[in-house]
């Protein structure tokens, strides 16, 4: 590990002032102390946030809640309005990590995670995310676990958070302080970028700015799911996962492990009457997908189509109902034509 400075913040508003050119913040560090053990991270400095204050949740005046920054994984999954009114987002941090690193990471740390992509955790191998003009080694490698949509021929990683998707189903913001102290809030959808020609730019967060709280709006309430699709049964990323927040009205949807951020399109909301594949052709009709990771679009219909089952039939008819109908009435005109 390479030397770097350390310096504690003692509240929020200091942190940015403290922050020095070519310094990290540092939270719960599940993710960014990793990347510089591994020197893939290699900040000048460490500005520690832990002492701020910014680790409580509380009621806005529309009825939602702020969630600070400094927010455990652990405490945000556990506290009673958000299992009674936003399950959707406690169910996706408990689909994540351990329970030892949810104890741990933090609320704004858990959206600024980094892709796991094989080649950009591997130095030795091209990474434009890595070291940007390198290339991409996934493009023409190993690209199982891959983006499908949103990708460019400079960059095919996937985000690979869990958290972040059910914030974009809920339609949460994010509050920042910049470094010259001013405040602003970015709508969760607009927060990660998708890479384009500068993948190693992941977010719209400019030098130095801060996450200081995540606000979820009033309660939706419906029935909320959190599915997660993995290669085994805990501890592991998502090839695909799907939050949703299902009423007699529709269905919010938002994918996970699919592309560079988390995944939603309204237009493909619009389509849940029609079924599980009308949903996800909508989702993914601009897919790029690699013969490796191609399989990942029929596994998220087929996630979909588990929502459907979970939530009832009268939500939406299921596309194995339609298949079934479509049997009967074969087997009705069959048996008619026979009689005549």
């Amino acid at each position: 590990m390479k030397a770097f400075e350390y310096v504690r913040a003692e509240n929020a508003a200091q942190a940015p002032g403290l922050l020095a050119e070519g310094g990290k913040y540092l939270a719960g560090g599940t993710n960014l102390l990793d990347l510089m053990k591994l020197q893939i991270e290699a900040p000048a400095q460490l500005v520690d946030l832990n002492r701020s204050d910014l680790a409580d949740i509380t009621e806005t005046e529309d009825g939602g809640l702020r969630i600070g920054a400094l927010v455990r994984n652990t405490e945000l999954a556990a506290h009673p309005r958000v299992r009674a009114d936003y399950a959707v987002l406690s169910r996706a941090i408990l689909a994540g990590a351990s329970g030892q690193i949810r104890n741990r990471a933090t609320t704004a740390g858990n959206l600024l995670q980094r892709t796991r992509c094989p080649y950009f955790y591997d130095t030795n191998l091209p990474c434009n995310k890595r070291e940007p003009g390198s290339g991409c080694g996934a493009l023409e490698g190993f690209s199982r676990s891959l983006a499908v949509i949103g990708t460019s021929e400079h960059c095919i990683a996937n985000y690979p958070g869990d958290m972040a998707v059910a914030l974009r189903v809920l339609d949460a913001a994010i509050q920042t302080v910049k470094a010259d102290g001013s405040e602003r809030e970015i709508p969760v959808a607009e927060f990660h970028r998708l890479p384009g020609d500068t993948p190693h730019i992941e977010t719209v967060l400019e030098p130095g700015e801060l996450i200081t709280s995540v606000t979820l709006p009033a309660p939706l309430g419906g029935q909320h799911v959190y599915l997660k699709a993995r290669d085994r049964q805990s501890y592991a990323f998502a090839l695909v996962s799907v939050a949703a927040v299902v009423s007699p009205d529709g269905a919010r949807l938002a994918f996970g492990g699919v592309a560079p951020k988390p995944w939603r399109v309204e237009s493909a909301e619009a389509r849940w009457s029609e079924g599980a594949q009308a949903v996800t052709d909508e989702a993914f009709r601009d897919a790029r997908p690699t013969a490796q990771n191609a399989f990942k679009l029929d596994l998220a219909r087929r996630l979909v189509q588990a929502v459907m089952n979970e939530t009832g039939p009268n939500v939406a008819q299921t596309d194995e109902a339609r298949t079934d109908e479509a049997r009967t009435d074969k087997a009705q005109n069959t048996q008619k034509g026979g009689a005549a």
